[in-house]
């Protein structure tokens, strides 16, 4: 069992000490004092511990004042950093080598309150003849080092006064003061960690991009980040320890719920007279007992969601105008035309058969607009179902219909709102959804299905087409009014054919393209092939060539393409009025035999044929079984 030393096997220790070091008792002060540059540098390094421990050497200075004492505080090596008492005593001590900027270390002034107390980790008070050098025997010295958290000495604070002075109480004041010292120190560093916490705190709230505020019980908000301010139009200094249902007035029934035990998550409100709308998620603050003592409350402005969806899914465009690749007089006049009308607002409508590039003209324009860093929404028309269409792209509300995702859905029209929405097929648009559209681009404002609210949109439409909206007016199924609202700017995408020069251009382009796509080397294409590829008629346009191109690099120059098999027939010659007869007959008649014939030199392959024709598949089946045509 460690068994403490005694004061005067301290007091020996340290004189033995003393001699090791060949320190003479005579010398008139103690070894070393530092320059004054050299005091500013450790009182600078030192400054924490003396703006703490002066305050306290203050206190216990006023208690011993006129009573021929002095305090004075070391740095952890026994350097003397600053010095509290009568100026009479001050002086006096100065003489005897008691000064700012002294070393009072055992090696430097022998043995000595300070040093001794430094040296054994303790507090120690010596008296007289106890000190090694003889200057310093006329006095009484009391010393307790001051420790850090962590348990290091980090300085020493010592007492001293004539010798005819020495009492016991006197250390018990110094070791008083020291732990008062040490439990401010803790107490500093707690508050500066608290500081710091807040200060990160404070700093990640405001670098986020959605609003965030916490409120009590009582609904006072605690805090609230610049966001939300910004969001909610207010100033930070008219919300913190106010009540957010005064201000915000549609909170508590928030807090009710949550007091209940409902959890609020992607909920979409209306706020400020219904002006804006946020993406709101609410949080229970719980205390041990898990009582709901406060929320956290979290909200997005809704466009930025959109917006976010839009980035990672389906909701960008990729292809600029350098994806469109030709170099004939008809390709450079029309995207110089789109160069012109890129930034423009009004409506386009592209007219082009399938696999012209119809998306990608509608994204180059829209990558070269002012609305480029907004979404580009493209919708097919002709491929969603009549009873969702309407859903699709006006969103609906919560509970507006069976199968309805609860909490309602934005629609294409809200997701594109700053951007663009293409729609694609336009002519496959139902007619009673013609006239909602309508309605919507003279209004630039929609109503989701289930609502009553207008939501205003700002929205740039691109429509393409591959049917002859003219004759399906004339039939009366496609609405004129409409046509002429999305015609502002007709754009014409000439298909492969009329274009033969640029083949050559896209069958370098597409190998390149392809090899890199499919890791392979660039393939050497056979001579009879090559010629095959520039004198076919590519009813399927730019998709089918593209197609074909692929499937040559995957058989490294071959090709299981049959060109004959695919249509490939005199550039002049139509592949739907191959063996057509011009008798007199009704137009349903010609239509029938136009459908027939257009299967059997597709050898029955309905994707092929229902391109051709200009119609999507489940066209061409219902008039299949209207004119009940059978292949069997």
């Amino acid at each position: 069992m460690f068994k403490p030393f005694t004061h005067s096997e301290i007091v020996s220790r340290s004189l033995n000490r003393c001699i090791k070091y060949h320190i003479e008792k005579g010398i008139p002060k103690p070894k070393r004092t530092l320059s004054r540059k050299e005091l500013d540098n450790l009182i600078k390094e030192n400054n924490d511990i003396i703006k703490i421990a002066k305050p306290f050497m203050e206190i216990l200075y006023d208690f011993l004042s006129g009573s021929g004492f002095s305090l004075y505080l070391t740095d952890k090596n026994g350097i003397v950093l600053t010095i509290i008492g009568d100026k009479d005593i001050v002086m006096e001590q100065a003489k005897a080598g008691i000064a700012e900027g002294i070393d009072l270390s055992e090696q430097s002034a022998g043995t000595n309150a300070a040093g001794t107390a430094i040296f054994e980790n303790l507090s120690v008070q010596l008296s007289g003849k106890e000190h090694f050098i003889n200057t310093f025997q006329i006095y009484t010295c009391s010393a307790s080092v001051i420790h850090n958290e962590q348990g290091n000495i980090i300085g020493c604070l010592t007492l001293t006064g004539k010798r005819q002075l020495a009492h016991p109480h006197t250390l018990g004041l110094v070791v008083s003061a020291v732990k008062s010292i040490e439990n401010h120190l803790k107490l500093n560093k707690s508050q500066n960690e608290l500081f710091k916490a807040y200060q990160y705190l404070n700093k990640i709230m405001n670098s986020m991009d959605f609003g965030i505020f916490a409120v009590d019980n009582s609904g006072i908000v605690k805090a609230i980040n610049n966001s939300a301010c910004n969001l909610l139009g207010i100033n930070q200094k008219d919300i913190i320890d106010k009540n957010v249902y005064k201000v915000l007035h549609i909170w508590q029934y928030i807090l009710d719920e949550l007091k209940s035990g409902n959890v609020y998550t992607d909920k979409e409100i209306l706020y400020s007279d219904e002006k804006k709308r946020f993406n709101l998620n609410v949080y229970p603050i719980k205390d041990k007992s898990n009582i709901v003592t406060g929320m956290v409350v979290i909200f997005k402005d809704i466009q930025n969601v959109y917006n976010l969806v839009n980035k990672y899914t389906s909701g960008s465009a990729a292809y600029t105008f350098d994806d469109i690749i030709g170099n004939s007089e008809k390709m450079i006049n029309l995207k110089e035309q789109l160069k012109n009308i890129s930034n423009s607002p009004s409506t386009v409508l592209i007219q082009g058969e399938s696999g012209t590039g119809k998306e990608l003209i509608a994204q180059s324009i829209h990558n070269d607009s002012n609305r480029k860093n907004k979404s580009f929404i493209a919708i097919n028309c002709g491929a969603i179902p009549k009873n969702l269409i309407e859903s699709e792209l006006f969103g609906y509300e919560d509970g507006s219909f069976t199968g309805a995702k609860r909490g309602g859905r934005a629609g294409k029209f809200e997701l594109a709102n700053g951007g663009t929405l293409f729609l694609d097929e336009i002519g496959e648009m139902p007619l009673d959804m013609q006239v909602n559209l309508l309605r919507v681009l003279q209004e630039n404002c929609i109503t989701r299905i289930g609502g009553n609210k207008c939501i205003k949109i700002d929205v740039r439409i691109i429509a393409a087409t591959n049917k002859n909206l003219r004759e399906k007016i004339k039939k009366g199924t496609f609405r004129e009014d409409l046509y002429y609202r999305l015609n502002v700017i007709p754009i014409y995408v000439p298909p492969l054919r009329e274009r033969d020069m640029d083949i050559k251009i896209l069958i370098d382009y597409f190998l390149k393209i392809k090899a890199f796509k499919l890791k392979k080397p660039i393939p050497i294409v056979r001579p009879d092939i090559y010629q095959k590829l520039l004198k076919h008629n590519w009813p399927g346009n730019v998709r089918e060539l593209e197609n074909c191109i692929e499937n040559i690099v995957n058989m490294n120059g071959n090709t299981s393409f049959d060109f004959q098999n695919n249509l490939s027939v005199n550039k002049q010659t139509n592949p739907c009025t191959t063996n057509l007869k011009y008798d007199m007959c009704s137009l349903e008649e010609w239509e029938k035999k136009a459908i027939i014939n257009c299967i059997h030199n597709c050898n029955h392959n309905m994707s092929k044929a229902s391109k051709i024709l200009g119609i999507n598949r489940s066209t061409l089946y219902t008039k299949i079984k209207k004119y009940q045509i059978n292949f069997s």
